[in-house]
């Protein structure tokens, strides 16, 4: 696939007081990078991927690069209306699309709490948006082209009138038509990867839930499932999809619940259940990681994969994030879990989120490179941390440990040390005999 850069820095991109998206010349975009601002450099812009979305960032003024310069500067007011006041602009790219820097605005004391979503600097040229990612992974399973809602309402309504009595699918059902879930979509489509939510409860209190956060927070991006499917309802969705689909996945673990290691005599179970009806695709386990017993009994069962969420490679800030209940659990847990999977010869994916300024700091990539040195995981799935960058950074009580490497650098550093270290953005189908024809 090949990338299309600009020619020039694009201008800066903002909102009027009333919403309106406009750009202005008089300042370049800039990117930010933990606290610091850079001017985006043309290999690390790419148009804004079709089936992304524009945030309004309500209480943050925009930051731009003076012409001429690399020095930021601050747009305090709507150039075309003096006086009034401005919005900084962001972008939520499309899945498989990694960001380099996130926007660069400047936090007014008042400013609310940003939704969970990531939030990637974008700009405008030659009449288009311009935004600082990349495509991480060329597997279209989430493109927007590749979702037709008019067979997407006729195939879940078929599916759901023909199962009432299976509360999984129903649940499916709705994280389909309420809240567009490409993974629940692509179930009722018949292809890729379908979700096995399983966990009405957590071990965690993860800062960035987006199933589940405090009264007063910023609200939850979707509603948590409120039971847990019998192995039968597991197997109503799973045993199908794995016996006929192209390159077939069911996931265990998904946005819409806790942690399904917490049910793990029912995972076991139903795992059984899928293996003895089929040998087809790839069972996976999306995960934090954290009881590494039950991991083991899972991959006994016959799991084939693992895909762990990991914000950072230390324990310190890997605490402060995933906030582990009474019971508790520590990155040394998460670390054994990896090693379980590995003895048994699974797959092992880690699913790291990316924030620029704290992703490539370099003390977090001599930490996650010591990781990857003892623990050799298959895969690093390059996710957004959807988050308010700001509160995240103060959450985790980040001390930068030097200049950011800039994320392309990062990355380019991990596959030099890491040849056989594969990189991308969703849970692959083991299974070759499933390649799509």
């Amino acid at each position: 696939m090949q990338s299309v850069h600009p020619r020039e820095t694009p201008a800066l991109v903002f909102a009027s007081k009333e919403g309106e998206i406009l750009d202005y010349s008089g300042l370049s975009m800039a990117g930010r990078s933990g606290d610091s601002f850079f001017r985006p450099r043309s290999e690390e812009l790419i148009p804004l991927p079709e089936g992304s979305e524009l945030f309004l960032l309500p209480g943050r003024m925009p930051v731009g690069i003076e012409p001429g310069s690399d020095e930021p500067a601050l747009l305090a007011e709507d150039p075309y209306r003096p006086g009034e006041p401005v919005q900084a602009v962001a972008a939520f790219m499309a899945p498989a699309h990694t960001a380099v820097y996130t926007a660069a605005y400047q936090s007014r004391p008042d400013a609310p709490l940003l939704p969970l979503f990531a939030y990637t600097a974008v700009g405008w040229l030659d009449g288009r948006f311009w935004v600082t990612g990349f495509r991480s992974d060329p597997d279209p399973r989430q493109d927007s082209d590749r979702f037709d809602p008019t067979l997407i309402r006729r195939r879940t309504a078929e599916r759901l009138g023909r199962f009432p009595d299976n509360r999984l699918i129903q649940h499916l059902g709705k994280c389909c038509l309420t809240y567009g879930c490409p993974a629940a979509r692509n179930y009722f489509l018949d292809r890729w990867e379908a979700p096995l939510p399983s966990s009405p409860t957590c071990n965690a209190a993860c800062a960035g839930c987006i199933s589940l956060q405090p009264s007063g927070c910023c609200p939850a991006s979707q509603e948590r499932i409120r039971f847990v499917p019998s192995p039968e309802e597991l197997s109503q969705v799973a045993i199908p999809h794995l016996e006929k689909n192209p390159r077939p996945v069911v996931s265990f673990g998904q946005g819409c619940e806790g942690e399904p290691l917490l049910q793990a005599e029912t995972l076991e179970q139903a795992i059984q259940a899928f293996r003895a009806a089929t040998r087809r695709g790839t069972i996976n386990l999306n995960t934090n990681g954290s009881l590494p017993d039950r991991v083991e009994r899972l991959a006994r069962a016959g799991l084939d994969s693992i895909r762990i969420s990991l914000n950072s490679s230390r324990s310190s800030y890997h605490r402060r994030y995933y906030r582990p209940k009474s019971d508790g659990f520590s990155l040394s847990d998460v670390c054994r879990s990896m090693q379980i999977m590995k003895e048994y010869d699974r797959h092992v994916s880690l699913n790291y989120f990316v924030l620029p300024g704290f992703t490539d700091d370099p003390e977090e990539f001599d930490a996650l490179s010591a990781l990857i040195e003892q623990y050799r995981p298959d895969l690093i799935q390059l996710r957004n941390l959807n988050m308010d960058p700001e509160y995240y950074l103060r959450v985790v009580q980040h001390t930068p440990g030097g200049r950011p490497m800039g994320i392309l650098r990062w990355l380019a550093a991990l596959k030099k040390r890491f040849p056989d270290l594969e990189f991308g953005y969703f849970n692959p189908c083991l299974d070759k005999t499933c390649e799509e024809s």
